[in-house]
């Protein structure tokens, strides 16, 4: 198609281009700046045409995808702790995925993320990268059904990590006696420092099969008379936690004024409870280890009944809940069977 000649009037130059009927017009300071922004409307109508007639596809960058999801789902959808998560997926895009991120989602293909997929299981756990592609798969799935951009999902093309056996860690009593040692915390006294409330953490979860963010963001309006409401769980949906004696009793312990039962933030209390436990050896003791020991101590000493367990720990699927967080030792099979 021929350009159109630009025309002067006073000082600009303007141009007009015509396309299937419609005018295009643009005025520039010279006849050259006329006739390149004439070149690229001509190719970028011409382009246009071809993406609503399929025959061409439009430019859409994996980052660009990255940022839509977050927008939409990310922002808008997302619980509060999956919006954290998601936070994070986000702003680390770029630095996961290197030049993949500036490629083509048209031009993505299984075995550029079954590449991806090999290094990135170099660098984390087999864990980390099932969440991660489950994450990137959601991703291409948002692009396929509701921005209507993709024909298929490349994610689901490859294959994901075998998914590592579940963790069946117990804590020993002498691991307790460290940690507390180790946080400068006598059991049965006044959580003060930040470390003493990492330690007094430590023990309700070991009372209650709380989760770390649960604990942290418990507030003192949300304790009953022998029960914790929690109005936001991991799960989405509110739970009642029994207390044990031992449970109140810890709470009895906390005396500040504060809104929340521990006044610290995630993140620290997160820091203080590795650099402590690293300390003193204790590599291995992850702090959701307190749910297993928690639930295992349940039905040992407490006779609980698994569909009470599950409302107490609010686990939706009873198998993970039997086969993951419930840790008996020959002991207590043993126990539990002449019981």
């Amino acid at each position: 198609m021929k350009l159109p000649k630009p025309r002067k009037r006073g000082d600009t130059y303007t141009v007009t281009v015509s396309y299937q009927g419609k005018r295009y017009y643009c005025t520039r300071d010279t006849e050259k700046e006329c006739e390149q922004w004439a070149a690229l409307k001509l190719l970028e109508l011409k382009a246009q045409t071809k993406i609503e007639t399929g025959e061409l596809k439009p430019k859409f960058l994996f980052r660009d995808l990255n940022e839509k999801y977050y927008t939409d789902v990310g922002q808008l959808n997302a619980s509060k702790s999956s919006r954290a998560w998601m936070k994070g997926q986000y702003k680390n895009f770029e630095l996961k995925f290197g030049a993949l991120a500036q490629k083509s989602i048209y031009d993505i293909t299984p075995k550029d993320l079954t590449n991806w997929r090999n290094k990135r299981l170099k660098e984390v756990g087999e864990n980390t990268v099932l969440k991660e592609i489950s994450h990137y798969s959601a991703m291409f799935t948002f692009a396929q059904k509701e921005l209507f951009l993709l024909d298929e999902n490349a994610w689901m093309q490859i294959s994901k990590p075998k998914k590592p056996k579940a963790r069946a860690r117990r804590i020993h009593q002498s691991e307790i006696e460290l940690m507390l040692k180790a946080l400068d915390y006598e059991m049965g006294t006044e959580p003060v420092l930040s470390q003493h409330y990492v330690a007094w953490g430590f023990l309700f979860a070991i009372e209650t099969a709380m989760r770390r963010g649960e604990i942290l963001a418990m507030e003192k309006k949300d304790i009953y008379d022998g029960y914790v409401h929690l109005p936001k769980t991991k799960n989405g949906e509110p739970r009642n936690v029994p207390l044990s004696e031992e449970a109140k009793a810890l709470l009895q312990l906390v005396k500040h004024d504060g809104r929340r039962i521990i006044p610290q933030s995630e993140n620290a209390f997160r820091l203080m409870w590795e650099k402590r436990k690293l300390a003193i050896g204790l590599p291995n003791l992850h702090f959701h280890d307190t749910r297993h020991e928690a639930i295992t101590r349940m039905v040992r000493v407490r006779k609980l009944p698994v569909e009470v367990l599950a409302k107490i720990t609010g686990h939706k699927k009873i198998d993970v809940l039997v086969n993951t967080y419930y840790n008996p030792n020959a002991d207590d099979l043993v126990a539990a069977f002449n019981g």
